[in-house]
């Protein structure tokens, strides 16, 4: 078997790879050029590569950005909820694009876009947590498997993109849908998020949505801060939580 045959035995179609995977299989600089013009192989963007006419998606991006660039990249919010059939809670948009999250810490590669021009990326970069904990699970779509976020880890993303992106309103019908999150793991997302307006906002919606999980979390365990925070300029103000809300919404 040539070498270029054991190499696409290990390299899941509709992935791409990195120059760097590529030559810890013995394919240098040199090597890869000659299989780019032999077109076994396309280049993709600086450093990437793909088998040549391999249709790589979005997912196959998120894919090759956890696998072979050891990026973590990973969808999140309203993606990640619609890749766990969740969707049907969620008012899709127009506009509606793959959201993708990572830390400051992780670069992505311009290369993405080159796949799919069609496909538009929104990519928020944030430390929302204190530290990892383990609330991502694994998806599969064909060949290809990634993490996303949990559907508890996607509600924290959700939040963080109030109200510049998402609307409290559309939170709300969110929240109504989501009657199976874990209370374990939202205690733990509620202690280790850094952002007040997120924790604040989460803990009132929870509150409203009657949920069984909602009864089960410990509210003295959360640091709240200190001061208001304006989420719908002209609403009205809660003063349990120290947040401004729609007036249509319930006092407790």
């Amino acid at each position: 078997m040539t070498k270029i045959n054991r190499i696409l035995q290990d390299w899941p179609s509709g992935t791409v790879v990195s120059s760097d995977w590529l030559k810890s299989r013995g394919v240098g600089k040199h090597l890869v050029d000659s299989y780019v013009k032999s077109q076994w192989l396309e280049r993709v963007g600086r450093g990437a590569l793909k088998r040549k006419g391999d249709v790589i998606s979005w997912e196959g991006v998120v894919c090759s950005l956890q696998t072979h660039f050891n990026r973590f990249v990973h969808p999140g919010g309203r993606t990640s909820l619609e890749l766990q059939g969740l969707g049907h809670f969620v008012r899709m948009r127009e506009d509606n694009k793959v959201i993708l999250w990572k830390t400051p810490d992780v670069r992505v590669p311009s290369w993405i876009h080159e796949p799919d021009p069609s496909v538009r990326y929104r990519i928020r970069s944030s430390r929302l947590f204190s530290r990892e904990i383990d609330a991502y699970t694994e998806h599969k779509t064909g060949p290809l498997s990634f993490l996303i976020s949990s559907p508890e880890r996607a509600v924290f993303e959700l939040l963080y993109d109030v109200p510049e992106q998402e609307s409290f309103e559309d939170m709300h019908h969110i929240f109504q849908g989501l009657s199976t999150l874990r209370p374990r793991v939202l205690q733990e997302l509620l202690r280790t998020c850094t952002s007040i307006k997120v924790k604040r906002l989460f803990l009132y919606l929870s509150e409203i949505s009657g949920h069984v999980w909602a009864d089960k979390l410990d509210p003295s365990e959360v640091d709240l801060g200190k001061g208001k925070r304006v989420i719908v300029k002209g609403g009205k103000f809660n003063s349990k939580y120290r947040i401004t809300v729609p007036a249509n919404q319930p006092e407790f």
